[in-house]
């Protein structure tokens, strides 16, 4: 069986990437005392048992990280990423283990070894995987598909699957009750039998692979397809029919042996949000410093010409429906909403005052805002905040409203910059906002910055 032959391909991964590691450590070794600074070195057994110490410790790292596990469709990328992690791990280790001993390696070689082993075994990874990538798209080294049900997770697992066939994985057939669809196709994959031709199906045809993606409502007869396959030799794959729930990203973890799904999770989290953070206070401790002359005008001009108070303070709702004060400097008459109560800014607005017009045509009203992302009421970029009293009704009226709630609030946003501010579609802003939840990275978020600095919100903005 195919399976079989994967447990060689791992264990001579394995052997090679140790023996890149040990190949690393004496390069460098040689670069350090034969190459660069030759000299005589006071105790080359050091180095010998430093050999021996990387070799057990990358040996370990590799192997917790998961990193001879099957990766048919996996990210190179992220194969990369764990390898680097995991040679930093080792690097850390011996440097610690040699403040310990007191063996005194030479740091330069500890380095040249760092950057010799990355580069070596990711190289070797990425160029192996490329290759075996390679030659399944044109058919070799296959694993072969049997799919277990027929709506529409099972047809976004066919689609999924035929947009990766550097994968190697190739769907035979598919299994389903639904009478009417028998002598047809989903994907392009041939119907070929119904849920109790399971066993029969994989005696007759090579299968190494069984994808069990039953609709909801065929629910009931997962647990008879599930005992057909105990005594069978396949992988099995079960994928629920979650899509009716899952808004934001998703992802499986594991409580004390027991599979939990994550069905609304935002990406914001761990490192993510450290790194967002910084870039946050980076960006604004300088565009601070840049804004604080216009901010200083700003203020004397609003002084001058309607009095005090300068900063208008509005309760807006930010990271997971936490309230915060959203500064601005105000644009209104002072009794702006005596009789009217809270209202949307409208065009041509009559509650302005003639600096609050220009200053909220150029947006300018919204730098004070700098300091609640300083704070940490808000970020640079995610969706814009709302005002609690709308957000009562609009959380009723529009499916998924409050996810947009998963992200910090931001100065700009997806939405924003595709024009969906001010009294426009809630719909499409709320869409807006969601793919940017769910396809957050730093990248977005300069990408966002750049094309608000472009296009300075002229739509929409009264």
């Amino acid at each position: 069986m195919l399976h079989r032959y994967s447990e060689i391909f791992r264990t001579l991964l394995l052997a090679a990437d140790l023996g890149l590691v040990a190949l690393s450590w004496c390069v460098a070794y040689w670069l350090r005392f034969h190459v660069f600074t030759p000299e005589q070195d006071w105790n080359p057994d050091s180095y010998l048992y430093g050999l021996g110490l990387v070799s057990a410790v990358s040996f370990w790292n590799f192997r917790a990280r998961g990193l001879y596990e099957p990766r048919r469709i996996g990210s190179l990328v992220r194969e990369a990423w764990e390898v680097t992690g995991a040679l930093a791990v080792t690097v850390v280790v011996v440097l610690a283990v040699d403040a310990l001993a007191r063996t005194f390696l030479a740091r330069t070689m500890i380095a040249a070894f760092g950057v010799l082993s990355v580069v070596s075994v990711v190289g070797f990874r990425l160029t192996g995987r490329a290759l075996l990538r390679s030659a399944r798209r044109r058919g070799y080294n296959l694993r072969y598909v049997l799919v277990v049900g027929a709506g529409e997770t099972a047809a976004g697992t066919i689609a999924s699957i035929h947009a990766h066939p550097e994968a190697g994985l190739r769907v035979l057939g598919i299994l389903t009750n639904d009478l009417t669809l028998h002598g047809r196709s989903i994907e392009g994959v041939r119907i070929v039998g119904d849920y109790a031709a399971v066993k029969s199906t994989l005696g007759r045809d090579r299968i190494d692979q069984v994808i069990v993606a039953l609709p909801r409502n065929d629910g009931d007869h997962l647990e008879k397809i599930l005992a057909d396959l105990e005594d069978e030799y396949v992988t099995v794959r079960l994928i629920p029919d979650l899509m009716h729930v899952m808004t934001l990203r998703s992802s499986v973890e594991e409580l004390d042996g027991l599979p939990v799904i994550n069905l609304r999770e935002s990406p914001l989290v761990g490192w993510a949000a450290i790194q967002k953070r910084a870039f946050d206070v980076g960006v604004v401790g300088l565009g601070m410093l840049v804004a604080a002359p216009v901010m200083g005008a700003i203020a004397l001009a609003i002084r001058l010409t309607s009095g005090r108070p300068i900063l208008y303070r509005q309760e807006r709702m930010g990271l997971d429906g936490r309230v915060f004060d959203c500064l601005k400097f105000r644009t209104m008459r002072m009794d702006a909403e005596v009789e009217s109560g809270p209202v949307w800014t409208v065009e041509d607005d009559p509650r302005r005052t003639p600096l609050g017009a220009f200053l909220r045509r150029s947006n300018l009203d919204e730098l004070p805002q700098l300091w609640n992302v300083l704070r940490g009421d808000m970020s640079l970029v995610g969706p814009r905040p709302e005002r609690p009293i709308f957000i009562e009704r609009f959380r009723r009226e529009i499916p998924g409203y409050m996810l947009r709630h998963k992200a910090k609030a931001g100065l700009t946003g997806w939405a924003q910059v595709h024009g969906w501010r001010g009294n426009t579609s809630l719909d499409e802003r709320i869409e807006h906002d969601i793919y940017y939840i769910q396809n957050w990275s730093l990248g977005l978020d300069i990408r966002i910055l750049a094309m608000t600095l472009w296009r300075a919100f002229s739509r929409n903005a009264y």
